[in-house]
């Protein structure tokens, strides 16, 4: 089993270039961060944490694409990732390109964690109706897909079409794409249709949900074997850890405080410890 971090990466908080530097040097696989355009002020969505007031970070966040270039310049092994990119919200002409472009500068290590967005207010100033954005997003990542692949490329959908085009850079790597979210069938079609891997928010319930998963998978005529499962946020221990390996989970990503170098590098150093303890029990 993998093991990665991710934080809300901000404008205030540890920089992503040294918080990959850092994370690499204690061995971590792989950093993720988030992503959010902008947030409206009307405010008419209530935060997805149940909080009375949305967190600071969400207003503050960082191009991820951008971010991880930067990162991906001063790194060598560790993975770079969105947790996530919300391709709903994004032209998928434009996008395709720079992906493919930080795949390239990255050296294939870059994995495109993809979520469908919860908040109203932000994707309607995208054009994009809540009620569709599922689909706005498949079609987002089945076009960037067919640039990625095809020298001639064409998409026809409902909210996307790309009439015969040439686009490069293609990756020299293939772009993994997992998606984040819950358990159900809608998620799980997605993710047999069109993604490497699942990131289920926290770990409840996997037990359950990792074998229908693996059966939506082999239903849809593809090998489970392959399936990545990675779950986010999750607050390390021994016991989890060792919980997680045996239901087939292939990579957990810690979750780390948006916040000054200081206060992350302790929490990670946490985080490197209860690693340490696993690999000696």
């Amino acid at each position: 089993m993998r093991f990665g971090v991710t934080m809300f990466a901000t404008d205030v908080a540890m920089d992503v270039t040294e918080l990959a530097i850092q994370a690499e040097a204690r061995g971590f696989d792989s950093v993720w961060i988030p992503e959010h355009t902008h947030i409206p002020t009307s405010r008419r969505t209530p935060p997805p944490t149940g909080d009375a007031e949305l967190a600071e970070e969400y207003k503050r966040s960082v191009d991820p694409l951008i971010a991880l270039a930067a990162a991906a310049a001063r790194t060598t092994t560790i993975h770079l990732g969105t947790g996530v990119l919300l391709p709903a919200q994004r032209d998928p002409i434009v996008t395709a390109k720079a992906v493919a472009t930080l795949q390239n500068v990255a050296d294939g290590r870059f994995e495109l964690g993809i979520g469908f967005g919860w908040n109203e207010d932000e994707m309607a100033d995208h054009g994009v109706e809540y009620t569709t954005r599922r689909n706005h997003a498949r079609e987002h990542v089945l076009a960037m897909q067919a640039l990625w692949r095809d020298d001639v490329a064409a998409f026809d959908g409902e909210f996307v079409t790309i009439p015969p085009s040439w686009s490069w850079p293609k990756p020299d790597v293939r772009v993994p794409v997992l998606i984040g979210g819950g358990a159900g069938p809608k998620m799980f079609a997605h993710l047999a249709e069109y993604a490497d891997g699942w990131i289920p928010i926290g770990g409840a319930g996997l037990s359950e949900s990792i074998p229908r998963y693996l059966e939506a998978l082999t239903d849809a005529g593809r090998d489970p074997a392959t399936a990545r499962i990675v779950p986010f946020g999750s607050l390390p221990s021994i016991e989890k850890l060792e919980h997680f390996a045996s239901i087939g989970v292939t990579e957990c990503v810690f979750r780390l405080p948006s916040a000054d170098a200081d206060t992350v590098l302790r929490v990670l150093d946490e985080q490197t410890g209860v690693i340490a303890a696993l690999d000696g029990a």
